[in-house]
């Protein structure tokens, strides 16, 4: 997961922090950050985030919410660390909804599961409902049939 903070709007510098449960992902994402000073990686968990609330200005997932065990609680994180007004970006893949896809996704979840750590068969869009996030904040759409998606939410708090 990736978090951005930018700086004035007449200033061209954004920061960014990266986050991963990983000890191994982040030291990869170190070789390839190389000494940036805007770059700041951490071994983190995404259902338990250091960072004060409405810290930073956008927040970016690629794949992250099929191996977060409680997804509600990750995806209240991210609403609460992103600040009001803030953009969120997901691409992730979900459970499908087209008749027999989605039983069978149910049906062989427990491979991947269990051989790399990703559930096939999340349902995304409900967690955020239940994280929180308004319909009206969300926009979702299919990348690759109705299982990948790219989700964007407009960071409204009351």
């Amino acid at each position: 997961m990736c978090c951005v903070r930018s700086g004035p709007a007449l200033t061209v510098y954004t920061d960014l922090t990266g986050i991963d449960f990983s000890e191994k992902m982040i030291e990869k994402a170190r070789a390839k950050v190389g000494d940036r000073q805007n770059v700041r990686l951490m071994v983190m968990d995404a259902q338990q985030m250091d960072f004060e609330d409405n810290t930073f200005d956008n927040v970016v997932t690629t794949c992250v919410f099929c191996s977060v065990p409680n997804p509600v609680q990750g995806l209240k994180e991210i609403r609460r660390v992103c600040k009001n007004g803030g953009k969120i970006l997901m691409l992730e893949h979900v459970r499908s909804h087209k008749r027999g896809l989605g039983k069978f996704m149910d049906a062989i979840n427990c491979i991947p599961l269990n051989v790399i750590g990703a559930n096939i068969n999340r349902e995304t869009y409900r967690s955020l409902l239940d994280a929180g996030f308004s319909p009206q904040s969300i926009k979702v759409e299919n990348l690759w049939l109705d299982i990948v998606k790219l989700i964007e939410i407009d960071s409204q708090k009351l």
